[in-house]
């Protein structure tokens, strides 16, 4: 089922037609009664009858707004002409809107791809591309996109840790840009049969669900002091070997294997711990 457009005829122009035509009938069909003229009187009454008819094929499009044209359940077109117009009476017309719509999905609780329980929410911004999928394919395409985003946000939160622990893994939490281009995905790929098009995905809200998320702050805070422990060290190391092959290449002491383990042990105390070292003067033996 694909969107087919459909023409029609100027509103004012035949509703000023019908009408002028409706009360030059009905005048004559009174002149015609009172002239005795029943047979006459009685055609113009069914003239009469068919105008009022003819009339009922007007209807009104405001901007982005299609009429999807059915006759006896068989797709005709659809109108997209704005203004009064006027189609076959016969023809079924089912308005519906063309404009851009947007909601905000409910928090959604669910797991992410390290089962750690998380809340999840999405801003889905749309619009109705073809109007004959929209109304013929689902039977509630304004449902059916709700819960077919749902769907694929509960999918995409799934597939993705919410803190990254590799490299070059992605994560919810500082992948946004590639998350969103993968929802965004997601949910045209459930929306193509509805006639929807999907203009943009943004999160709205991403969180540990409230049971764990101190249990989860506290694991946050020991990755980070692990981390800046290990750039410390991995600093110390670096400055540890320059103190001693500077000391070695300007020939200002020489340091025994015993010597050289200590003046280590020395400095890496003092470079990686968290207070300040206190300086113990050797005044040499007396």
């Amino acid at each position: 089922m694909q969107e087919q457009n459909k023409s029609s005829a100027n509103g004012i122009s035949a509703a000023i037609m019908l009408c002028l035509l409706l009360a030059a009938t009905i005048f004559t069909t009174v002149m015609m009664i009172e002239n005795n003229q029943v047979v006459v009187a009685m055609l113009l009454a069914l003239l009469v009858a068919l105008l009022i008819f003819l009339l009922m094929g007007l209807y009104t499009l405001e901007p982005n707004q299609a009429a999807v044209l059915s006759f006896f359940g068989q797709y005709v077109g659809t109108a997209k002409q704005t203004g009064l117009r006027w189609n076959n009476p016969l023809f079924s017309k089912r308005k519906i809107s063309l404009r851009v719509r947007n909601f905000e999905s409910g928090r959604l609780k669910v797991n992410d791809l390290e089962g750690a329980p998380i809340e999840i929410a999405a801003i889905i911004v749309w619009h109705v591309q073809d109007s004959a999928e929209a109304v013929f394919n689902v039977d509630d395409y304004e449902s059916f996109v709700q819960i077919q985003a749902e769907s694929a946000l509960r999918t995409i939160a799934g597939s993705y840790p919410y803190d990254q622990s590799g490299v070059d893994q992605p994560a919810l939490r500082s992948h946004s840009s590639q998350i969103i281009e993968a929802l965004q995905k997601q949910v045209q790929k459930r929306l193509d049969e509805a006639g929807v098009k999907v203009l943009e995905v943004r999160i709205s809200h991403l969180a540990y669900s409230p049971e764990v998320a101190q249990a989860m702050l506290q694991r946050q805070q020991a990755a980070a002091i692990v981390a800046a422990r290990e750039r410390i060290v991995e600093g110390a190391v670096g400055m540890v070997d320059t103190a001693l092959q500077s000391l070695s290449d300007k020939a200002i002491v020489e340091f025994n294997a015993e010597q050289r383990a200590s003046l280590v042990s020395n400095l890496m105390v003092v470079l990686c711990s968290d207070k300040a070292a206190t300086p113990v003067i050797n005044t040499g033996e007396s």
